[in-house]
Order: C-alpha cells, then sequence, then structure tokens
C-alpha cells in the first residue's frame, strides 16, 4: 500500500480506477488505514485474501472496500470483478455474502418500510421528484427519507454520501437486486 502511494506520489500519475489490496500488508498498517488512504486518493478497493478472517473483510468493507476477491478465485474472475468495480457496479460474491453474514448488525441499518422504498425507487436512477410523485408523497418527504437513510447507514459504520453508494447498500441489504451484465443473458 505505501508503495503504491509513494510509486503515485513519484510518478505524478493520476489514481488507479480500482486498487487491488491485500488485507494484511506485513507493514503493521491495519485494513481500515489502507482502505481510507486509497479511498482518499479516489481509487476503488477490492480486497484480494483467502478470506479466512471475516472480521477483517467487514473491517474493510465498512472502510469503504469495494468489494472483495478470494486468492483462489481464477484470474477471469479477479478481472471480471475489477472491471465491475471500475463502472460503479456493486461486487457482491460468495466471500461478500460470508463476511457480511457474521454480523447482522453490518447488513442491517434498521430503515423503515417507507424509507426503504424511497431507497429502491431513488436507488435504482429515479431522480428524486419522480420518487416522491411515484409514492404520491411530498418531494421534502422523499429528500428528507433519503438523508435519515445516509444518517442510518452511517450509523452503522457503512456511509453512502453519493448516490452509487446508496445503490451498492441497497443491494446489500437485498432491497434491489445486482445488476446482471448483458453480456450474461
Amino acid at each position: 500500500m505505501t508503495a503504491y502511494l509513494e510509486w503515485r506520489a513519484l510518478s505524478g500519475s493520476r489514481p488507479a480506477d480500482v486498487v487491488v489490496l491485500d488485507l494484511t500488508l506485513g507493514d503493521g498498517t491495519t485494513v481500515t488505514e489502507n482502505v481510507r488512504r486509497i479511498a482518499s486518493d479516489g481509487s476503488s478497493i477490492i480486497i484480494h485474501s483467502v478470506a479466512d478472517r471475516p472480521a477483517a473483510v467487514r473491517e474493510a468493507l465498512a472502510a469503504g472496500a469495494a468489494g472483495i476477491v478470494s486468492k483462489s478465485s481464477p484470474i477471469d474472475e479477479v478481472i471480471v470483478a475489477v472491471g465491475a468495480v471500475a463502472h460503479g457496479e456493486p461486487l457482491n460474491n460468495v466471500e461478500w455474502a460470508s463476511a457480511v453474514d457474521g454480523d447482522r448488525a453490518f447488513a442491517d441499518a434498521q430503515l423503515s418500510a417507507r424509507e426503504r422504498d424511497v431507497l429502491r425507487l431513488y436507488a435504482a436512477g429515479l431522480p428524486l421528484k419522480m420518487v416522491a410523485d411515484r409514492l404520491g408523497i411530498a418531494y421534502s418527504t422523499a429528500k428528507e427519507n433519503i438523508n435519515r437513510v445516509r444518517v442510518k447507514y452511517v450509523d452503522v459504520g457503512r456511509p453512502a454520501p453519493t448516490k452509487v453508494d446508496l445503490l451498492r447498500r441497497a443491494v446489500e441489504d437485498g432491497i434491489l437486486t445486482p445488476i446482471e451484465d448483458a453480456g450474461d443473458a
């Protein structure tokens, strides 16, 4: 991780779209520190690990990693994962599910039914005005619901400051289903 940031500083290169990062680097840093440093540089992070430490995986996800890919995954799966994250798509797989499954508080932001409805439509791509119209509520009510959703996600250590982050949380929590690659159809 330090080598990546040093290389960026010395080369003047722009941030990588996606950085594939091991959970343990052996340099005394924590996974949270590493993920946050790289994310602050503007890169998305995929954890590449044997995933035998679910608590560390959850820590990485809570710090902002986009997902996890097992070191036992074929290189084709790693490449597909990098491509998905580079395009802003959520990365949901068995490794991610296993890490989250062990900690229900991580996955549960305790959203009300109305908050879930507003989040589902908004995260699916509708503008907030259309969400309000579709649900028969005032625009200000829809906006208040999204603001409460963001606060609740922050409270459980899963911030969602952008619409893409809200989409990720909606997929993670089963409010929306992952978008499948059109090539798989």
